[in-house]
């Protein structure tokens, strides 16, 4: 199961999980902080990415530079468009299999094991419970 808190501070708006880590948001306006749809990207970015690698290295492969850029456009005030993940990769010198191995891989985490690809692409139902 997962979960977090998310509530109104004096300074903003936090997200807190049970492990004690914090994230700051915003409308967009605000320096230093996430809105919700960067997080929304950053989750889908974060869980590929964490798939990947560990993957990858375990095969033999370990990238010598793995990041990646996820953007999205809001095509209405409440809509995004595609959301399109694009991978920096450089790859280990004189490994001849490495690029094969990580697009296979990506290909498998984005498709198969990405727990938020899954609920994006799958439209998880969101539930709603108001007080009272």
């Amino acid at each position: 199961m997962a979960s977090v808190n998310v509530e109104r501070t004096e300074d903003g708006y936090v997200a807190r999980n049970d492990r004690g880590a914090e994230v700051a948001m915003g409308g967009g306006d605000e320096q230093g902080v996430f809105t919700p749809v960067e997080l929304l990207l950053a989750a889908l970015g974060g869980c590929n990415i964490v798939t990947v690698e560990p993957l990858t290295a375990k095969r033999g492969h370990r990238l010598v530079r793995l990041a990646m850029t996820v953007h999205a456009e809001k095509v209405e005030t409440s809509k995004l468009g595609p959301i399109t993940v694009s991978y920096d990769v450089e790859l280990p010198e004189g490994d001849e299999k490495a690029e094969e191995v990580f697009r296979a891989v990506a290909h498998r985490a984005e498709e198969k094991y990405c727990t938020v690809s899954n609920a994006l692409r799958n439209e998880t139902e969101v539930i709603l419970e108001l007080p009272g």
